[in-house]
């Protein structure tokens, strides 16, 4: 005779977690209408005053004259219209992309590796990069930069893949061990190169590419980044489900029907592609793909169809305010936006990590 079970108890905090999901969609809509307010309000910031009203007309302008086929016309005056669409709206675009590809990078790989530390660069792309980009810019060829960042970075990747596949199956705690020495090696290339090779005014080129920023990126920035997040960060995306089985685990994931080492090969390629695009044009900007995953799952809850989006908005709407800040807090200076993100990104943290003292998972 079959005893009847009793239901199991609902696991603490899922009421809140079904609150948030129901809440998702009104989350995603605020969220859009800040990032849009948001990028309006970054490009009105500068010696120029220019109006929120007036960055819409030119953007009009510009975006009719493309639809068109005819010559734009300035309607703020050559100026102002050049200061606005050809300064600082590729840099905010590229802030917003940016930001939004390494939250989505970030989410997906604390998924596929079940590590709540995980973020863009765990399997050494920053590294790689980096040591890509210092080679080019030491030889005094950077307009090869992107060209050459994208590469360190995908080798990087074959790397750490390619020594956590020689130890037997892929497994999380493999790929990991494996991308840190892979960035251990490349980052002593890196200084290896910069001692050896650099001199003079390179030396602060360097350095601010290995800090972060976003000077000078102009629209083959926009391009590179824009162009990465919509074709590779929607194939991340509408992987929600499958990282969803993920969570619960390599043997409950095969046993829903996933081919678990190819889609783990498969979605670690497409992050490290996708990184690899974002750092060609931004160089390395910390936490943002850390922290942000994060803070998201306090809003719409751990599953990946909702915090995949919601964490792009998010990220996109952080780095256009932190390189804001980077570019106007210090003016005529400025400060390389990975400074700025680890002065927000730290304590921010470490307020995340206090707020789930009570023993949640997520930053256990």
């Amino acid at each position: 005779m079959t005893t009847a079970r009793a239901p199991l108890p609902a696991p603490a905090g899922a009421a809140g977690r079904r609150t948030s999901a129901r809440l998702a969609p009104a989350w995603v809509a605020l969220a859009f209408a800040v990032l849009l307010a948001s990028a309006t309000f970054s490009v009105t910031v500068g010696p120029a005053g220019i109006a929120p009203g007036d960055v819409w007309r030119s953007v009009g302008s510009h975006l009719g004259a493309l639809l068109s086929g005819t010559q734009a016309q300035a309607p703020l005056g050559p100026l102002l219209d050049g200061i606005v669409w050809d300064l600082r709206l590729p840099r905010v675009l590229t802030a917003a992309a940016v930001g939004a590809g390494l939250a989505v990078a970030g989410a997906v790989m604390q998924s596929l590796t079940r590590n709540p530390l995980a973020d863009p660069y765990l399997l050494g792309l920053s590294s790689g990069a980096s040591l890509g980009a210092v080679a080019v810019l030491v030889l005094g060829v950077g307009v090869l930069l992107p060209v050459a960042a994208f590469a360190g970075a995908v080798l990087a990747l074959a790397a750490a893949l390619g020594l956590a596949g020689s130890l037997g199956t892929i497994t999380p705690a493999r790929t990991v061990l494996a991308g840190l020495a892979v960035a251990q090696l490349a980052s002593a290339g890196t200084s290896f190169v910069i001692f050896w090779s650099s001199t003079g005014d390179s030396y602060r080129e360097i350095l601010a590419w290995l800090m972060g920023s976003l000077a000078g990126a102009g629209w083959d920035a926009v391009a590179i980044s824009g162009g990465a997040v919509l074709v590779l960060g929607t194939l991340l995306t509408v992987s929600g489900r499958t990282l969803d089985a993920f969570a619960f685990g390599d043997t409950a994931a095969s046993a829903l029907g996933i081919d678990v080492s190819r889609t783990r090969w498969t979605l670690l390629t497409v992050v490290a592609l996708l990184t690899g695009a974002l750092v060609a044009v931004s160089g390395s900007i910390g936490f943002v793909g850390l922290i942000l995953p994060h803070a998201v799952r306090l809003l719409v809850g751990a599953g990946h169809r909702r915090l995949l989006p919601m964490s792009a908005l998010v990220g996109a709407t952080f780095l256009i305010w932190a390189d804001t800040a980077a570019r106007s807090l210090f003016e005529p200076r400025e400060l390389p936006v990975g400074i700025v993100t680890a002065f927000l990104g730290a304590p921010v943290f470490a307020l995340l990590l206090w707020r789930r003292r009570s023993g949640s998972r997520d930053l256990a």
